[in-house]
């Protein structure tokens, strides 16, 4: 629901989320009114506030408390009332450059690099994949027959990485009957219509395929490999490297908001064992319409689907190496400098887009 604010209501959300930010303190109006020319009382900035919270924007932690940013609160500062510094994109980029530029860098290494300076600049735990071809796509496809009743499926894609599954065909279709040759002769006609039919596409096009161009007399085996096409269909949207290159954990966990040693553990856990899913969701096209307008993608709170993660801010972007593609973010907790982190992430991805590989 898009929330409807006054320009003074929004000069008060500001002020409110950015000393938040600051001070890691509930806020209240005296603060307001001593650290921002906001050139009204504190009564009015009381009322003003009090609407914010009825709107969802802010709350109290406790009833004598000042008020703290929500999520939504959150969402509309970054989207509405604050400009990333193009004059700080440039300076990381010179800091990334001048620390990096004069090294003879595999990619490993430059990554690594990269994330180090990115986690100091940031104060967050930055997060960098390595770079992938955004579409694989398939070189070869290959049906053979490992025992009676049990068939491998393998592909191949233009990167050579292959994947492989077993298939167990149906009594209906292997019959106690058939020769095992005659078996291993449809295999390779399916697996030569398959290749015919398949070979330079997508893997994610493979769901697609028309099976009433396949010989009448072989049609038993489209259902059958339908459904294992399509699961590699699937795999394909997760390459097979999911590794994640982390740095600055230690310096980020030092926030207040991550006092509580059970939150810790649910992070490091998070980044220790569950990087596919952590990588599904750095990688991921991001679900609002007007965060597909932009180059780096913001996810606050309870925007993020990982557990672990949803009282922290991810914060993304995608890199481009040839016709391959990685991510790097940052993430801490939703009280961070979004003017800043959003800057710091814009200008790794350009760097790393571009930086020169020995």
């Amino acid at each position: 629901m898009q929330v409807q604010l006054t320009d003074r209501q929004q000069h008060i959300l500001w002020a409110t989320v950015r000393h938040y930010i600051a001070t890691a303190e509930p806020v209240g109006s005296k603060a307001l009114v001593n650290e921002y020319q906001l050139g009204v009382s504190s009564a009015t900035i009381r009322n003003i506030m009090g609407v914010l919270e009825k709107a969802g924007l802010l709350y109290q932690p406790h009833t004598s408390a000042g008020r703290v940013p929500s999520d939504s609160g959150y969402r509309i500062y970054v989207d509405r009332l604050i400009t990333p510094s193009e004059a700080l994109t440039k300076q990381v980029e010179q800091v990334l450059q001048q620390s990096l530029a004069q090294k003879d860098w595999t990619l490993d290494f430059l990554l690594q690099g990269a994330a180090q300076i990115l986690a100091t600049l940031s104060g967050c735990i930055s997060l960098i994949t390595m770079p992938q071809s955004s579409t694989a796509v398939l070189r070869h496809l290959q049906l053979v027959q490992v025992e009676q009743g049990r068939v491998m499926l393998i592909v191949v894609t233009d990167s050579y990485e292959t994947h492989s599954a077993i298939i167990n065909i149906p009594p209906a279709i292997a019959g106690q009957e058939i020769d095992v040759e005659v078996i291993d002769r449809e295999l390779q006609i399916v697996s030569n219509f398959l290749n015919s039919q398949l070979r330079g596409k997508s893997l994610l096009e493979l769901e697609n395929l028309d099976w009433s161009q396949l010989d009448r007399e072989f049609q038993h085996y489209s259902d059958l490999l339908t459904r294992s096409i399509t699961e590699f269909a699937q795999l394909s949207r997760t390459p097979a490297s999911t590794h994640i290159t982390i740095s600055g954990v230690s310096q980020v966990l030092r926030q207040p908001e991550f006092a509580e040693i059970q939150q810790v553990q649910t992070i490091m856990e998070m980044l220790e064992s569950e990087q596919e899913q952590l990588w599904r969701l750095i990688c991921a096209e991001p679900d609002r319409e007007d965060s597909k307008k932009s180059k780096v993608t913001v996810r606050i709170g309870a925007e993020n689907p990982l557990k672990p993660i949803r009282s922290c801010s991810l914060i993304s972007s995608t890199y481009h190496r040839g016709s391959m593609s990685g991510s790097v973010g940052v993430l801490g907790p939703t009280r961070l400098n979004y003017e800043s982190a959003i800057a710091v992430v814009s200008a790794a991805a350009d760097y790393l887009s571009e930086a020169y590989i020995a």
